[in-house]
Order: structure tokens, then sequence, then C-alpha cells
């Protein structure tokens, strides 16, 4: 089977902690999976003072 991959990049901290809506996010990820794109990995970008500052989702779908 072939698939079709999609990355998106989510900030997660700003200056003093969490800086995104989960709400939004939900809705973002549930019009893509309504869309057929699956969740195959999330990644957490360290800055290298024990914290993730960004988060890398990867999906995919087929073609």
């Amino acid at each position: 089977m072939r698939w079709e991959y999609k990355t998106a990049k989510l900030n997660v901290a700003g200056f003093w902690g969490v800086n995104f809506n989960p709400e939004e996010t939900d809705e973002i990820f549930d019009r893509w999976g309504s869309e057929g794109w699956e969740l195959v990995s999330a990644v957490g970008i360290n800055e290298g003072a024990g914290y993730s500052k960004e988060v890398v989702f990867i999906f995919k779908r087929p073609l």
C-alpha cells in the first residue's frame, strides 16, 4: 500500500508555559481524521532545559 504523509508542528510552550488551545487542536485533528488522516507519531522537540517547546505530529493516509 502507498501512503501520503502530512506533518504539523505545534508550539506548546510560551514564555510562561503552555501556549496552545487544546480545543482548537482537537478540532483540527478531528477534521483531519474525518479526511482519512491517521496519527502515526508525535515527537517533542527538546529545548535542552528539560521541556519541549514544540511537538511535531506525523500523519498518514492511503493514496
